[in-house]
């Protein structure tokens, strides 16, 4: 009731106007907006002094947790800008910068930064900051270096990467080298001396990483990497992960595609991490795609002892283990997901339902399931509106009330952006 009677209103007010202003702005021929648009942030004739770029993107999200009073509902109105300069390649020479900033234009929500802790918890906080700034060389055949406040996204980002689903997205101060130098083959090196993060608090660490990815033909690539990560900050997160992964989407016939998605790594304390323990990841996902329909399964499961777990701090986390974030820590006993998901485009309107079931990593403890749905619609290159749900239908279990997730957890986010 409080749902109905409190959130629904809200999200109609908030959508409908969002949908009504995109409708109307799209109607005016797209091209022709997008082409002064972009012609506007290019400085001077080809970009001769650079280039501008920026990306706006409003939220509305909705948090209900049962049972969890007096913690309130949450909602959180949001609107997150990026706006950034490119300069123009000199002598092998190109350099970024980014202004990132997240306004809260409802605060009824928990930011984990705003006092607010009578509400539920979202944590896309108001903040600004200096999101990337780096320099970059190309001046090496087939290499290229790129040093400073920077994106990385490596692979799937099951351990590396932006996390851009967040309004502030987490970035890297680093230096990364590639090389490309032999075919199909692609060598990161890179250093990683600190990292601000999704709510925007630096966070002191050093990481040196190695990765690779080798295609063989058009449907299979092979993944190699190595993360050794000491964290000043928060010293369990401390470990060393080794990992091999084994994907591709082979297209058979009648315009059949298959697709498949193999991994394992191991994980060990590392540096100042008070434990001690040898932990592994393994994953696999087997999918079929015909008529605009995909259909995927799979299982990931990371290892607990009881006391330590597999973790993966510094991944892109809200894209694995469901929307409703209840395992972006993992518990000490461990998770597996077993899940499914079926995606079809229609009319140019994705949907998208997927179904996991979490127990610990021995498949003993039961944590619950969840049920997720996505409804998005892409205008061209650079307009976006999208509804998702999430809820996570927890089981009163001993190990579900050990893990902290024993209660229903419902999510909503509607959503709109432009991106230049």
């Amino acid at each position: 009731m409080m749902l109905k009677k409190i959130m629904l209103p809200r999200v109609s007010e908030n959508f409908s106007g969002l949908v009504f202003s995109c409708c109307m702005f799209i109607s005016v021929p797209a091209s022709a907006i997008d082409d002064v648009i972009e012609n506007a942030l290019k400085l001077g004739d080809e970009s001769k002094y650079g280039q501008l770029q920026f990306d706006l993107r409003y939220r509305y999200q909705n948090v209900h947790v049962d049972n969890d009073l007096p913690t309130k509902t949450a909602n959180a109105n949001t609107l997150r800008l990026k706006l950034g300069y490119l300069t123009p390649e000199f002598y092998h020479f190109q350099s970024y910068v980014e202004y990132e900033g997240n306004l809260a234009m409802q605060e009824d929500f928990n930011s984990t930064r705003n006092g607010t802790i009578d509400y539920e918890t979202v944590a896309d906080p108001e903040a600004q900051e200096l999101n990337e700034f780096w320099l970059s060389f190309t001046g090496i055949a087939d290499t290229s270096i790129k040093g400073g406040r920077q994106s990385i996204n490596l692979d799937n980002q099951r351990f590396i990467g932006s996390n851009d689903w967040q309004q502030m997205e987490q970035t890297f101060d680093s230096l990364l080298i590639s090389n490309h130098y032999i075919n199909n083959l692609t060598l990161n090196f890179a250093y990683v001396g600190g990292v601000l993060n999704t709510v925007s608090i630096y966070h002191n660490l050093q990481m040196p990483l190695l990765n690779f990815t080798y295609k063989f033909g058009k449907f299979s690539t092979l993944t190699g990497y190595a993360y050794w990560l000491e964290d000043y900050d928060q010293s369990t997160n401390s470990s060393q992960t080794y990992g091999v992964r084994l994907h591709g989407a082979p297209k058979l016939k009648n315009d059949i595609s298959l697709f498949y998605d193999v991994a394992y790594s191991h994980q060990s304390n590392y540096k100042n991490n008070p434990g001690g323990f040898q932990l592994d990841r393994y994953n696999i996902l087997l999918g079929v795609g015909y008529a605009g329909i995909t259909l995927k399964s799979g299982m990931e499961v990371l290892d607990g002892n009881g006391v330590d777990a597999f973790q993966t701090p510094l991944a892109s986390k809200h894209s694995y283990q469901g929307w409703a974030d209840q395992f972006l820590v993992t518990p000490a006993a461990g998770v597996r997901d077993i899940q499914a998901t079926i995606d079809k485009e229609f009319y140019g309107i994705d949907f998208l339902f997927a179904y996991h079931s979490f127990s610990d990593s021995y498949g003993h403890g039961y944590y619950g399931d969840e049920y997720d749905f996505l409804i998005s619609k892409n205008f061209g290159e650079h307009y976006q509106i999208l509804a998702k749900y999430a809820y996570y239908d927890a089981r009163n279990s001993s190990a579900a009330q050990i893990a902290g997730i024993d209660k229903n957890t419902q999510k909503i986010w509607l959503q709109g952006r432009i991106s230049f």
